[in-house]
């Protein structure tokens, strides 16, 4: 989240992704680094035990709304 925040304030477009375990804490952080309506995307918890193509599997189910949130 530091990341994706400091790339905005840079005026980068950037979203946020993680697993959806982390939605609440990516609430809290946006909101606590100043920008609460930074772009955030979350794929199937967990992911840790993912295999290759289970994660390509998610990253093609997210793709155009990644795409989206970089444009919009």
């Amino acid at each position: 989240m530091h990341d994706t925040t400091w790339f905005e304030i840079q005026g980068i477009p950037s979203v946020f992704i993680a697993s959806s375990e982390f939605v609440d804490a990516a609430d809290v952080q946006s909101r606590s680094l100043g920008l609460p309506e930074v772009k955030r995307l979350f794929v199937q918890h967990p992911i840790q035990d993912a295999t290759d193509e289970e994660m390509r599997t998610r990253a093609d189910g997210i793709v155009d709304q990644i795409i989206e949130a970089l444009v919009d």
